[in-house]
C-alpha cells in the first residue's frame, strides 16, 4: 500500500511537468525515480511512508518551480548517495556530469542538520535517547553548533557556486516541514527555527517568496502556536464576510480599469499568518488595529499601465498617507518590482493594492527560478547573471571566513538581516544590512574610502563611527589623505564594523603590512588582553597548537592583521583551562537564585515561560517580556521579536538561576573625573546583564579610581565589559586586579 502512495506520487509527479520538457527529458526523470525507488527500497520515513515519497516530493516542489529537467531528476536522487549504495560514479555513468554533479553538491552539505536523514529516517530513532542526553552536556551541545555552523557554510558555498544546488536544498527543507508534525516536538522546534533563522530568508533573498511564505508560517506554527491559532482564528471569523467584501472591491476595480480600457487580472491576495505577525509586532498594534488585512493584486500589461492604475484608484479612493512603495522605480534588493499602495474602500475600510506587470509577478513568485520559466523564446540569461551576480558580491568575502560560526553570523548579518538604503552625498542609494555602521557604509563606496575613513557625517552632523545607520540617512565620509585602517575597527567589543565585507578588507590591508609589524602588534594586543584580564602563566605554545598553530608566531602574526579574533583566543584559554580556575572567587560567588530557573528582576516569585520564538539556553542573554496573564516570557536578548518590540516598558531585566553560577571579579577603572562618568558604566554593565556587587571611589587631581566587584559569567564577557568601559568617554585603563 505504500508502495502505491509512492507510485502515485510519481503520476503526480509526471502530470505537473512542464509542457517544455522533452520526451527524452521526462524518460531520464522516470528513470531517476525508478533509481531512487530501487536504492531507497526498505527506508521508511518518521511517518511510515517509504523514503521515496520524500524524494518525489522534493522533485514535484522543484517542477512547479520550472526548473530545468535536470534539477527535476536530481531532487528525486539528491539522497542516494548520502543514504544508500548508489556512488557518484553510478550516477554520472547513468545520467551524465550535470545531474551528478547536482547530487554532488547537495551530498557535500553531508551531515548538514535535515529532518531527511537524520531525523525523518525511522531506522535512526533508536539512538535517540542518546541526542537528548547531550542536551544538557555544554560540550556536546557546543560541538553540535560547530557542526551546525560548518554544514551551513557548505551550503552557502554552494549557493554561490551553483544556485541549482541551493534549489534543491530548499525543496528538500519546504517538504520536511510539510511534514515535521511526525517528530518529538524538542526536534519540532529546533528544526522549525533554524527554517525561520536561515531557510527562509534564504528563499527571500533568491526572491522565490511561494516558498519564503509557506516556510515562514509552517515555521511559526511551531514555534509559536499559541499565536498562529489567534491569528489564523480572527483571520477565519469573519471569513464569509471578507470574502463578499474582496469580491466588491474586484469587481469594482475591474468596472473602473475596464472604462478606461486597461486590461487586468485581479485576485484577492492571501495574507500570511507570520507576516501579520511581523506586522503587528512592527507596528505595535493588535490584529483588530491593523488596517490592510485585505488586499488585491492586480498584474496588467506592461509598467506604462502599471502607473496609469495606480492613478486611477488613488484619484478614485483615497490613499492612505505613508502606505505607498514604488518598487518599479527602485527594485528591491533581490530584484522585486511591484506598485504597492493603501486606500480607503466605500465601506470605509482600508483594502491594500498591489499593481505589477506578469513578468513582474513571475519573478516576484519565483525569483531566480523564474529565469527558466521564461527560457524559451526569450532571453533571461542576462538578468540571471546579473541576480546570481548579486547573490555573490553579497558574499565576496566568503572564501576568506574559515571560522564556520563566524561565516554563518556573517550570513546572518550581511545577507539575511533586513537592508538599510543610505544615500550618498550626490543622491546615489547604497543598499547595506540594518546595523551597519559609517565604516560599513565607506568600504561598500570604495575599499580606499574605508581605508582613510576618520569621521562621518550623518545629515550634516558629525557622528561617531560606531553609530548604526537607518534608512534615510545621508552620510557623507571625512577621509585623511593617507594612512590606513585602525585595529580597532576589528574588535567585536567595540561594535565599529558589523559587515562581513569591511572586515575582509580591513584584514586584507593589514595582510599587506610588514610581517614584523603585524608579528609584533599580535603578540602587544595579546599580553596586554591577558594582562588586563588577570591571567598569568600561560603555556603560548600550548595555546598556538590548540588554535591550529605550529608556533606562537603564527599566532601573533594573524592576530595582528585580523585573520584571528582576541575574543576567540580568550575562548580557547577558558575552554581549556576550568573557569573557576580563571575566575577564582575574590569575593563570595552569588548563590543558587531562589526562583527555580529564572530571577526577574523586582518582581520575586513571578510565573516565567521560555518563549519559543527563539528558545534561550543556559548561557544565552536573556531578557524578560511581561505578558498579559502569562507572566513573563524569557527570550534571547538578540530575539527579532524583542528587537522589534514597540512596548519597551514591558521588558524586564532577568537572568539565570542555578543553570549558570557568576563569579566576582573586582575590577579596576581609572579616569579623568567628569559627570555622570559613573552613571554611563553602570548603564553599560546593566545592559550586559553584569550585577554591580560593590563600588569603592577615590579622587586625586582630577583623576577618579574606581574600584567595582562585578559578577560575571566566564572570562569573554569580563573581556568584553572592560574594552566596552574602556572605550566610554574619559576613560583612561580598565583591568581586572587583586582583592585587597
Amino acid at each position: 500500500m505504500k508502495a502505491a502512495q509512492a507510485l502515485i506520487g510519481m503520476d503526480e509527479l509526471t502530470a505537473s511537468l512542464p509542457d517544455s520538457y522533452t520526451l527524452p527529458e521526462r524518460e531520464q526523470i522516470s528513470r531517476a525515480y525508478r533509481l531512487a525507488e530501487e536504492a531507497h527500497r526498505g527506508q521508511k520515513r518518521a511517518s511510515g511512508e517509504p523514503y521515496v515519497a520524500h524524494c518525489v516530493a522534493v522533485a514535484k516542489i522543484l517542477a512547479d518551480l520550472r526548473v530545468p529537467p535536470e534539477v527535476v531528476a536530481a531532487g528525486l536522487l539528491h539522497d542516494t548517495v548520502e543514504d544508500t549504495a548508489v556512488t557518484l560514479e553510478d550516477l554520472r555513468r547513468d545520467f551524465g556530469e550535470t545531474i551528478a554533479t547536482l547530487v554532488d553538491g547537495v551530498t557535500k552539505l553531508t551531515n548538514l542538520p535535515r529532518v531527511s536523514r537524520d531525523d525523518q529516517l525511522a531506522g535512526h530513532e533508536n539512538g535517540e535517547p542518546a541526542a537528548d542526553s547531550q542536551e544538557h552536556n555544554p560540550a556536546a551541545l557546543g560541538r553540535k553548533r560547530d557542526m551546525v555552523s560548518e554544514t551551513l557554510r557548505k551550503t552557502f558555498l554552494a549557493m554561490g557556486d551553483d544556485v541549482r544546488v541551493t534549489l534543491i536544498k530548499l525543496a528538500d527543507r519546504l517538504h520536511n516541514m510539510r511534514t515535521l508534525g511526525h517528530m518529538p516536538e524538542h526536534k519540532r522546534i529546533r528544526i522549525a527555527q533554524q527554517t525561520l533563522d536561515i531557510f527562509a530568508p534564504l528563499a527571500s533573498r533568491l526572491g522565490i517568496w511561494q516558498i519564503k511564505w509557506e516556510l515562514e508560517d509552517l515555521s511559526f506554527y511551531v514555534t509559536n502556536p499559541d499565536k498562529y491559532r489567534e491569528i489564523a482564528a480572527k483571520l477565519d471569523g469573519p471569513r464569509p464576510e471578507r470574502e463578499a467584501s474582496i469580491a466588491n472591491i474586484i469587481e469594482a476595480i475591474r468596472a473602473l480599469l475596464e472604462k478606461h480600457n486597461i486590461n487586468v487580472e485581479i485576485s484577492g491576495r492571501p495574507k500570511h499568518i507570520y507576516s501579520i505577525y511581523k506586522k503587528m509586532l512592527r507596528r505595535g498594534k493588535s490584529f483588530e488595529q491593523l488596517r490592510d488585512i485585505r488586499a488585491v493584486r492586480l498584474i496588467v500589461p506592461d509598467t506604462q499601465a502599471c502607473y496609469a492604475t495606480l492613478g486611477l484608484i488613488h484619484t478614485t479612493w483615497r490613499p492612505i498617507p505613508h502606505e505607498f512603495d514604488d518598487w518599479i522605480a527602485s527594485p528591491k534588493d533581490n530584484f522585486y518590482q511591484s506598485l504597492h499602495t493603501a486606500v480607503i474602500f466605500d465601506d470605509g475600510k482600508a483594502v491594500e493594492v498591489q499593481i505589477r506587470t506578469p513578468e513582474m509577478h513571475q519573478n516576484a513568485e519565483f525569483g531566480i527560478a523564474a529565469h527558466w520559466r521564461y527560457k524559451e523564446g526569450r532571453a533571461r540569461d542576462s538578468a540571471y547573471e546579473q541576480h546570481v551576480n548579486w547573490l555573490r558580491a553579497m558574499m565576496d568575502w566568503r572564501h576568506d571566513v574559515n571560522d564556520a560560526q563566524e561565516f554563518v553570523d556573517s550570513m546572518k548579518s550581511d545577507v539575511f538581516q533586513d537592508r538599510v538604503y543610505i544615500f550618498t552625498p550626490k543622491g546615489d542609494i547604497i543598499d547595506l544590512p540594518a546595523g551597519s555602521t559609517p565604516i560599513d557604509f565607506a568600504y561598500h563606496v570604495h575599499t580606499d574610502i574605508g581605508h582613510r575613513c576618520r569621521g562621518a557625517r550623518v545629515g550634516g552632523k558629525l557622528v561617531p563611527l560606531d553609530q548604526t545607520l537607518k534608512t534615510g540617512d545621508q552620510v557623507e565620509i571625512l577621509i585623511a589623505k593617507r594612512g590606513g585602517p585602525s585595529r580597532d575597527w576589528l574588535n567585536f567589543n567595540l561594535g565599529m564594523v558589523r559587515t562581513q565585507r569591511a572586515r575582509s578588507k580591513i584584514r586584507a590591508w593589514f595582510k599587506k603590512e610588514d610581517h614584523e609589524a603585524n608579528l609584533s602588534s599580535g603578540r602587544t594586543q595579546l599580553e596586554r588582553e591577558l594582562t588586563r584580564l588577570g591571567i598569568a602563566n600561560i603555556n603560548y605554545e600550548k595555546l598556538a597548537r590548540s588554535l591550529a598553530y605550529k608556533q606562537p608566531d603564527e599566532m601573533y602574526a594573524d592576530l595582528g592583521c585580523g585573520d584571528l579574533s582576541l575574543g576567540k583566543i580568550i575562548k580557547q584559554i577558558a575552554e581549556a583551562t576550568e573557569t573557576t580556575d580563571l575566575l577564582e572567587a575574590t569575593a563570595p560567588t552569588t548563590e543558587a537564585v531562589t526562583t527555580e530557573s529564572i530571577e526577574v528582576v523586582g518582581l520575586k516569585g513571578l510565573l516565567t515561560q521560555m518563549a519559543r520564538c527563539c528558545n534561550p539556553m543556559p548561557g544565552d542573554q536573556i531578557v524578560g517580556y511581561i505578558t498579559r496573564g502569562r507572566g513573563a516570557s524569557i527570550h534571547r536578548q538578540d530575539c527579532p521579536n524583542i528587537l522589534s518590540s514597540v512596548d519597551r516598558e514591558r521588558l524586564v531585566q532577568v537572568s539565570w538561576g542555578s543553570h549558570v553560577r557568576t563569579y566576582a571579579v573586582p575590577i579596576r577603572i581609572e579616569a579623568y573625573d567628569r559627570q555622570g562618568l559613573m552613571g554611563d558604566i553602570s548603564n553599560l554593565l546593566n545592559a550586559e546583564g553584569v550585577n554591580i556587587v560593590d563600588v569603592n571611589v577615590k579622587m586625586a587631581q582630577g583623576i577618579a579610581e574606581l574600584r567595582l566587584i562585578v559578577e560575571v559569567r566566564d572570562m569573554e564577557q569580563l573581556s568584553r565589559i572592560l574594552t566596552r568601559i574602556e572605550n566610554i568617554p574619559n576613560v583612561l585603563e580598565a583591568k581586572r586586579v587583586k582583592p585587597g
